[in-house]
């Protein structure tokens, strides 16, 4: 491999002469070999986003010329495509304040907006990171990766989820079944209304995201070091959350209280407790649909899913309900990474937080998870969905819990004993009631209608 020599405050260094990245790049690459996990591509994007942001407020303020704006803005938009995503190997296991991952973008950009240019105009810390800190830049870029990635990924995941739950509850109104709780029978009701829950469920973890994104589009830029703003002119902070702004097409703002935005994360530990609970959601909805479709002769059986694969590499003719499996796995991921938001958060010392890499690994990857579960679950198990009316009504009938609809009539306690003699004999409900002389067989016929239990308010 070929190298060229880099230099920085503390010396000279060997970098790949390849690559893009310099000395502090370097340093980072070679003394955090840990783990595999590369800070998120998210984060690489948004940084992009900044940086141009950055540029093209500190040129309408007269702080960076021309000249330099426009080489800054063609690197920072090889940087937002992705086409520089190489030149960015660090990993989350570093400085807990992102530093190195910021002057990882500021050589990258500079390097290359010199190629662009054909002339070594650009300087990484005096015109990439004019006006700003790594302590204002990777909070920034952490809110701008979380806001693009729930909104542009999991909403629309989301939104086709809803679309499709809406499509079965329509084509499943009036096909009336067992209810359950506490995993004994209860009684009726109807299949398109259990469907209802889950798309609710749905719906309202959306709207508790919208709520939470609220706080993710303030932005710390402008706070600089420690929320003074020091080095940054005046109207930059307003300036570059309105560049920000404009390059996503979302509403982001500075930030009021710049103290605040560097040391708290408390806008993410919020966010991403509405993203536990949709994890929470999407688990009882997966594990409702893989019990439904248990069987397929032993089991409820009151549903049909779409066979994707085979399911044993021992039992001939087996198929399993893996996308529900693969739904419930990803929501346990989120719920396990909600505890690293959580801890990681509460290390604010001072005037900032030292545990930002390991927030943001774990923010973004539950919503790459979830939007791509819910992708997956939706196209490959929800959508395929299928009553299996004759599994449904036996049961229904086969219900104990239908007594209840006597209880207006014979009572509660006439109504267990019912349902008691019913269990032990191995009869109907009927034959239990006429015999224990609490109803005739005429008046029993006129009272008891299961598939109307489902809409007591008709």
């Amino acid at each position: 491999m070929e190298y060229r020599i880099e230099k920085d405050t503390m010396g000279e260094m060997q970098v790949p002469a390849d690559r893009y990245w310099a000395a502090q790049t370097q340093r980072s690459y070679q003394n955090f070999r840990i783990g595999t996990e590369v800070m998120p591509r998210e984060i690489t994007r948004a940084f992009g986003i900044l940086k141009k942001a950055a540029a093209l407020a500190n040129c309408k303020l007269g702080k960076l010329s021309e000249e330099k704006k426009n080489a800054i803005c063609a690197a920072c938009d090889e940087v937002i495509s992705g086409e520089l995503n190489g030149h960015f190997p660090l990993v989350v296991w570093q400085t807990g304040s992102g530093t190195q991952s910021n002057m990882n973008a500021n050589e990258v950009i500079a390097n290359r907006g010199n190629e662009i240019a054909g002339a070594k105009l650009l300087h990484p810390n005096d015109d990439i990171n004019k006006s700003q800190s790594s302590n204002d830049t990777f909070p920034t870029a952490m809110h701008i990766a979380a806001v693009v990635a729930i909104e542009d990924d999991l909403f629309p995941a989301m939104d086709t989820l809803i679309a499709t739950l809406k499509r079965l509850e329509k084509e499943n109104e009036g096909i009336v079944k067992s209810g359950r709780t506490h995993l004994q029978d209860a009684v009726p009701i109807a299949f398109s209304q259990e469907i209802s829950g889950w798309r609710n469920m749905i719906e309202k973890t959306k709207a508790q995201l919208q709520l939470a994104t609220t706080g993710l589009k303030e932005l710390a830029l402008g706070g600089t070091a420690v929320g003074t703003g020091l080095n940054a002119p005046k109207g930059f902070a307003e300036e570059v959350a309105a560049q920000v702004s404009a390059l996503t097409g979302k509403a982001f703002v500075t930030a009021e209280n710049k103290y605040h935005a560097l040391t708290a994360k408390d806008e993410l530990v919020f966010a991403h407790g509405a993203l536990k609970a949709l994890a929470c959601n999407l688990m009882k909805i997966a594990n409702d649909v893989r019990w439904l479709a248990s069987g397929p002769r032993d089991g409820l059986g009151e549903i049909f899913i779409p066979e994707n694969e085979p399911g044993s590499s021992i039992m001939p003719g087996k198929v399993n309900p893996t996308q529900c499996e693969s739904m419930t796995m990803v929501a346990v991921q989120v719920m396990a990474n909600d505890v690293a938001v959580g801890v990681g958060a509460s290390q604010g010392n001072f005037e900032l937080n030292v545990f930002m890499p390991v927030i943001i690994y774990n923010f973004l990857q539950s919503v790459r998870l979830l939007a791509d579960g819910i992708t997956s679950f939706e196209k490959n198990c929800v959508t395929g969905i299928q009553a299996n009316k004759e599994k449904m009504k036996h049961n229904l009938y086969n219900s104990l819990m239908l007594v209840t609809a006597l209880n207006p009539y014979i009572g509660y306690e006439n109504a267990a004993k019912t349902a008691k003699k019913a269990y032990k004999e191995n009869i109907s409900l009927k034959e239990a009631c006429v015999a224990l002389g609490f109803l005739t067989a005429e008046k029993f016929d006129e009272v008891f209608r299961p598939e109307e239990m489902a809409y007591p308010q008709k």
